[in-house]
């Protein structure tokens, strides 16, 4: 099992730039793939972002060239650096992690992103 902590959302205008954080407790880090996905209110949750494994990315289709993934396997975090945000991305941002071994989920507690002026 894997407990993962998120930071770094908040408030920001538009057009401005946010990195969210996630650090996932746990020995194996190197045994799960990482993502991350939003949900704004009345909407589905969405993928935003993933490192599936091996050194590919995915990227949800509204946020490409605007957003970037990351991980540092030595501070076991990944990182979503936001940049050109805009009202539409504002949603409470969920970070998980899939055990590729055993093909487990866990997900983070969220952070909220609100981009408004």
């Amino acid at each position: 099992q894997v407990q993962l902590v998120e930071s770094g959302g908040g408030l920001v205008q538009p057009g401005g730039s946010l990195r969210l954080s996630c650090t996932a407790h746990t020995n194996n880090f190197n045994l799960y793939a990482m993502g991350w996905y939003r949900q704004a209110p009345g909407k589905q949750r969405e993928l935003v972002a993933a490192l599936p494994g091996g050194d590919g990315t995915q990227y949800g289709d509204s946020v490409k060239g605007r957003f970037t993934i990351s991980r540092d396997n030595a501070k076991t975090t990944v990182y979503l650096q936001m940049n050109s945000l805009e009202p539409e991305d504002t949603a409470v941002y969920y970070c998980y992690a899939r055990n590729l071994a055993v093909k487990l989920d866990y997900w983070g507690q969220g952070t909220q992103v609100t981009v408004s002026s």
